[in-house]
């Protein structure tokens, strides 16, 4: 008799009244209604007919039609109700565009499309400064092993009820605490005490590449600043094999892809310091991966966020001399350099960017010089409990596969520049 009821159509069971198809759960058998929202609609206007309101009665009446009632505004300024002009009243706004790169902006051509809007040509590795330490056994930190071995339990497992901690959470402390075991070494290199560092540091560049404008704005993350600034690390004869060599095309992509058009802007070029701060030189930033499921860069997104903000931090450096522009600036006859650190909390990546040149309108000419060292994991995997299947240790408890080589680097990094 149940088999009576079920009537397949078109290859699936209808249930038929007071039945309930047993292939899949209750939940799942009901169908979901979504309400959607009702749209009001007005009336069309019809000339030479004046409509009837409910205005006059105060009330409402079905029969009559809605009346449009003026917008009302207080006498005072309540900022939970300010509604902006249009963008063509406001102060800022300009017939021609710009591009934004903020803090979250992902470029889809990842480190080609950033190399291509800073007119820069890539090295893949180190400097010879940088690897010189890493193979100095003078400069080895003692006891690494153990000590990062304890950073990376304290920032993924320790303090925590769970299996392991969301990595926006142990990404930022991660980084902390890496820094904090390069601060214990101060006392044997006096280099380090003309360090300073300055947390949700805020970049406000912008520069044009071949007639288009672009911006660089928000929190960069940690910066490192020094009271002498880094010796460039290419020679001159290197910088001149650069004008040699081409950039690689975006085509038939933009290279604005991924960026903010906007026509409400301002053209500022700020450091964020007032004139006299002893420690005016960017040594190295440090950009964390937001890490969300949302907004998770990918690795080469990451390191085209490396160099973007590296070079908006070196052209301002360049740009802005006692709060005036140099406009008459094109190659540098001593580049400058800074440094970059970006992590995940796992995957570290190191960039070495150095600013030989201000004129950006054509590809010719000489190019800026980018080192990078990139893909780089500190550690295997990382958990609280271990993974079991069918009896065999998949995953160990706590952190396994560390590599102390890949902190080598980050402390020859942090180290450069004062030894």
């Amino acid at each position: 008799m149940a088999a009576s009821m079920l009537q397949p159509v078109s290859g699936r069971c209808v249930r038929g009244p007071g039945l309930r198809c047993l292939s899949v759960s209750s939940r799942c058998s009901r169908k979901r209604q979504i309400v959607q929202p009702r749209v009001r609609t007005e009336p069309p206007e019809i000339p030479g007919l004046e409509r009837i309101t409910y205005a006059d009665r105060g009330y409402f009446l079905p029969w009559l039609a809605r009346p449009n009632f003026p917008r009302w505004s207080p006498d005072w300024n309540n900022p939970l109700h300010y509604r902006s002009p249009p963008a063509e009243d406001m102060p800022l706004h300009k017939d021609t565009e710009a591009y934004v790169f903020s803090d979250k902006c992902r470029l889809l051509g990842g480190v080609k499309q950033a190399l291509w809007l800073t007119k820069s040509s890539l090295i893949e590795g180190l400097p010879q400064s940088i690897t010189s330490i890493c193979e100095d056994p003078a400069y080895t930190f003692p006891n690494h092993e153990e000590l990062v071995h304890n950073t990376i339990s304290s920032a993924c497992l320790w303090s925590t009820i769970e299996e392991q901690r969301p990595r926006e959470e142990y990404c930022p402390k991660l980084l902390q605490g890496l820094l904090n075991l390069c601060r214990t070494q101060s006392p044997s290199y006096p280099g380090l005490f003309q360090r300073s560092f300055i947390e949700k540091y805020r970049l406000a560049a912008s520069w044009r590449r071949e007639s288009a404008l672009y911006l660089v704005r928000g929190i960069t993350g940690v910066v490192m600043h020094a009271k002498t600034a880094l010796e460039p690390q290419a020679s001159p004869s290197d910088i001149q094999v650069t004008e040699q060599q081409g950039l690689d095309s975006l085509y038939p992509l933009s290279p604005a892809i991924d960026l903010q058009e906007v026509n409400v802007y301002e053209e500022r070029n700020h450091l964020g310091f007032k004139d006299g701060y002893p420690f005016s030189h960017p040594h190295t930033i440090y950009i964390l991966d937001p890490c969300s499921t949302r907004a998770r860069f990918l690795p080469d997104q990451l390191r085209a966020k490396m160099i973007m903000t590296a070079f908006g931090v070196l052209w301002l450096k360049l740009r802005c001399n006692s709060g005036e522009f140099c406009e008459d600036v094109k190659d540098l006859e001593k580049p400058i350099v800074v440094q970059s650190v970006g992590t995940d909390g796992q995957l570290f990546h190191f960039m070495v960017l150095q600013l030989n040149t201000l004129d950006l309108e054509s590809s010719n000419g000489i190019k800026n010089i980018v080192w990078m060292d990139g893909d780089q994991a500190l550690y295997d995997t990382v958990a609280g409990k271990a993974k079991i299947i069918r009896k065999v240790v998949v995953e160990p408890a706590g952190v396994s596969g560390l590599k102390p080589e890949i902190f080598q680097k980050f402390w020859a990094m942090y180290l450069h520049g004062a030894v």
